[in-house]
C-alpha cells in the first residue's frame, strides 16, 4: 500500500541518454582493465612456465590488453567531451562548473548529507548534484592527464602515428621516471574515486529514493510530482 502511494506521487524523468550510459559503463570497464593491467606492468609477477615460449608470453599479453584498453578509454572520453555539447540538459557542460549561487548552495547541502551526515533531505538536482558535477569536472581533467602521460610513455615504443603525437609529454615532465610516477599516482586516484563513487551512489539511492542506481542502466529517475517546476525556479537563481 505504501509503495502504491509513493508511485502515485512520483513521475519518471528521462535523465541519462543512451550515449551517456554507454560512456559510463565502457569507461568503468576500461578503468578496471587499465588498473589491473597497469598494476601488473608496474609490479610484474615472476612466473615459471615450462610451456612453449609462444604460450608463456603473458607479460606481452598484459601490455597489449593495457594498450587496447587505453585506446578505448581515450576515444570514449573524447566522445563524452563531444556529447557535453550536443546531449540533453543533464549531459551538457554547464552542469559541471558551478557558476550560479544555487549550485554553490547545493554543494553545501550535499556536504551536509555525504560528509557531515547531519541531514537526510533529498538533494534537489534531477541529474548530477552540484558537488558530484564539480567532482566529475576534476575527474575529466584527471582523465586528460592520464591519457597524456600514458600515450607519452607509449610513444617511445610505438611505431604508430597516434602515440607519436604525444612524444612531447615526457620531456616536458622531466623524463620517463616523473611521467611514470604521475601516471601511477593517478591510477590510485581513480581507484579511490571508484570506491567513493560506488558508496555514494548507493547511499544517495537510499536517502533520495529516486532510482539513482538503476538510472544508469535504464536512464530514468523517479521524481516527486511538481518537483521539476521547483528545480526550474532554482536554476534561474
Amino acid at each position: 500500500m505504501k509503495e502504491k502511494k509513493e508511485a502515485e506521487h512520483n513521475e519518471t524523468v528521462y535523465v541519462w541518454q543512451l550515449p551517456v550510459r554507454f560512456y559510463h559503463w565502457i569507461n568503468a570497464l576500461s578503468i578496471l582493465v587499465l588498473c589491473v593491467t597497469g598494476f601488473l606492468i608496474g609490479y610484474p609477477i615472476a612466473l615459471q612456465n615450462s610451456a612453449e615460449a609462444s604460450f608463456g608470453y603473458w607479460f606481452g599479453t598484459v601490455r597489449f590488453i593495457h594498450f587496447v584498453a587505453a585506446f578505448i578509454f581515450f576515444f570514449n572520453f573524447v566522445y563524452r567531451l563531444y556529447w557535453g555539447f550536443v546531449g540533453n540538459k543533464y549531459a551538457k557542460w554547464d552542469n559541471f562548473i558551478p557558476y550560479r549561487k544555487s549550485q554553490w548552495q547545493e554543494v553545501l547541502d550535499v556536504l551536509k548529507v555525504d560528509i557531515l551526515m547531519v541531514s537526510k533531505k533529498p538533494i534537489d538536482s534531477v541529474g548530477h548534484n552540484a558537488l558530484a558535477s564539480l567532482t566529475y569536472f576534476f575527474t575529466f581533467l584527471a582523465f586528460l592527464v592520464q591519457s597524456l602521460t600514458g600515450f607519452g610513455l607509449y610513444a617511445a615504443m610505438s611505431k604508430s602515428f597516434f602515440p607519436k603525437l604525444f612524444a612531447w609529454i615526457v620531456p616536458i615532465l622531466g623524463g620517463d621516471f616523473n611521467t611514470r610516477m604521475i601516471h601511477h599516482i593517478f591510477m590510485w586516484l581513480f581507484i579511490v574515486f571508484a570506491i567513493i563513487h560506488i558508496y555514494l551512489v548507493f547511499y544517495h539511492d537510499y536517502v533520495e529514493r529516486r532510482g539513482v542506481t538503476s538510472s544508469m542502466i535504464g536512464g530514468w529517475k523517479f521524481i516527486e510530482k511538481g518537483h521539476m517546476e521547483e528545480v526550474k525556479k532554482k536554476v534561474k537563481v
